[in-house]
């Protein structure tokens, strides 16, 4: 028994080696499991760096003022219609990157992938110029009062300023994902969030010649973080240490690739600027009880982003495998790796909740030692993880939909239960019937149940598998 285990023991960290280094690039055959594996690791270590951001800038920014932490709440918000059309154009790369690659097209693979680059740098120069010239009236507009503007709108005008490096590092990351390579993804996060550790305090607190920036010091040390790894990933891409290489004469536009690329990203644009645009209206509705109760959800959210960004990953990896096998021409492989990779993540969603359920005080504690912080952002934590599993096995599926490039589905399925139950749900129950905080944190959770719940069923029709990209 102690042999086998230890047989065990060294295969699994010989294969954790393999998957680290990249060197597993053939996902259209073999082991089903293996596969997942290989692709899982890097993007589960790439998404927990990602969340890392969060966290940290949370736990450096609570010490500054609870206005702090509520800008950054309220900027979060807004940022996040920058993360649906990253995200959504990354859906779109992952997809016809991953279907090239597929089909033995790493020249149609490598163009599209420049494209892409093209769409987001355009996206983001607009979103620049907003957040460079109107911070303080995007701050008003989400129900900030005086002082937090005051306090805060410097923080809200990097971030917004320099969105073109999240637009890009989403961008870039989603063509590697696609590609197969996803443990450059995962080094790229690690290099923008070592930035970021050391950064932070420096910005946030002053060092030397440096003036203590306060709030605004975070954003500062974001941006520097994001903007070296973008440089980093560009570095890659141009000299071809990945399966996706580009060179200077490629860098033209290609009308029919950039509007099949826009085609399917509408649709994945569609679904996450839903989403996020119903986070939106959730943080209006928790502004209207004050800040503590608004500090409080927004550490509880970047909590839960700490535990979702892993999840996320083995739902990418799901992308990955549907986009490659449908590209080989092997279906029902595809299929057999979303239904064992969403099992898998159930499993762990399911182990996080019971985590987050017994322990929500202790962890909200090491960040406020306010009480009214830690009693609302509790009360969050364990209200949402009710619904883990089911939001563990739904990420997995509406992934998979994008895989394929169906993107119209998740749209379809975002817009109901996001717009059509959630929000109304959030103000009817915590506005109209006074259940305050709790009505918004529920009807979250019971969306996210549908969600899930709707996406399975469509998932079996197999409509999917027929999408071109």
């Amino acid at each position: 028994m102690r042999l086998n285990n230890q047989i065990t023991f060294k295969k699994f960290f010989s294969y954790l080696k393999i998957a680290l280094a990249g060197k597993e690039q053939e996902f259209t055959s073999g082991s089903i499991r293996r596969a997942i594996f290989m692709l899982s690791v890097p993007m589960i270590l790439e998404m927990m760096m990602e969340s890392i951001f969060a966290i940290v800038d949370i736990a450096y920014v609570s010490q500054v003022s609870v206005n702090a932490v509520a800008t950054i709440g309220l900027t979060e918000s807004v940022i996040t219609l920058v993360y649906a059309v990253a995200i959504g154009l990354s859906m779109a790369a992952t997809a016809v990157v991953a279907r090239r690659v597929g089909e033995k097209d790493i020249k149609g693979a490598s163009q599209a992938a420049v494209q892409a680059i093209f769409l987001g740098v355009g996206v983001a120069a607009i979103i620049s110029a907003l957040g460079i010239l109107y911070p303080k009236e995007i701050l008003s507009l989400m129900g900030a009062e005086s002082d937090l503007i005051a306090e805060g709108y410097g923080y809200t005008k990097v971030l917004l300023g320099g969105n073109v490096t999240i637009m890009l590092l989403f961008l870039i990351n989603a063509i590697f994902r696609g590609a197969g390579n996803a443990s450059i993804a995962m080094w790229t996060l690690i290099l923008s969030n070592g930035l970021n550790i050391i950064l932070d305090p420096i910005f946030i607190f002053g060092l030397g010649p440096i003036p203590a920036y306060g709030v605004e010091g975070a954003a500062i040390a974001t941006t520097i973080g994001r903007g070296t790894a973008v440089i980093f990933q560009l570095v890659i891409l141009f000299y071809g240490w990945s399966k996706i290489k580009i060179r200077f004469k490629d860098l033209i536009i290609r009308i029919a690739i950039m509007f099949n690329l826009i085609k399917v990203s509408l649709g994945g644009i569609g679904q996450f600027l839903i989403g996020t645009s119903s986070w939106v209206f959730l943080m209006r509705i928790m502004s209207e009880f004050g800040s503590e109760v608004l500090a409080g959800y927004t550490i509880a959210i970047r909590i839960m982003m700490f535990t979702m960004m892993p999840a996320w990953g083995m739902s990418n990896a799901a992308a990955t495998l549907v986009g490659q096998n449908l590209g080989a021409k092997k279906p029902d492989r595809a299929e057999k790796s979303v239904w064992k990779t969403g099992k898998y993540n159930a499993y762990f969603m399911g182990l996080v909740s019971l985590i987050y359920i017994v322990f929500a005080p202790n962890l909200l504690e090491l960040f406020s030692k306010q009480p009214d912080v830690v009693e609302y952002g509790a009360l969050c934590l364990r209200i949402i993880a009710a619904g883990y599993i089911f939001y563990g096995y739904g990420m997995v599926v509406i992934q998979s939909f994008n895989g394929a490039g169906d993107t119209k589905t998740p749209t379809i399925i975002n817009f109901f239960c996001f717009w059509i139950c959630q929000l109304p749900f959030a103000y009817i129950f915590a506005i109209l019937l006074d259940f305050g905080p709790s009505g918004v944190f529920w009807a979250i959770t019971l969306a996210e149940i549908a969600i899930a719940i709707v996406a399975i069923v469509l998932f079996r029709k197999g409509k999917w598998k027929t999408v071109k990209v």
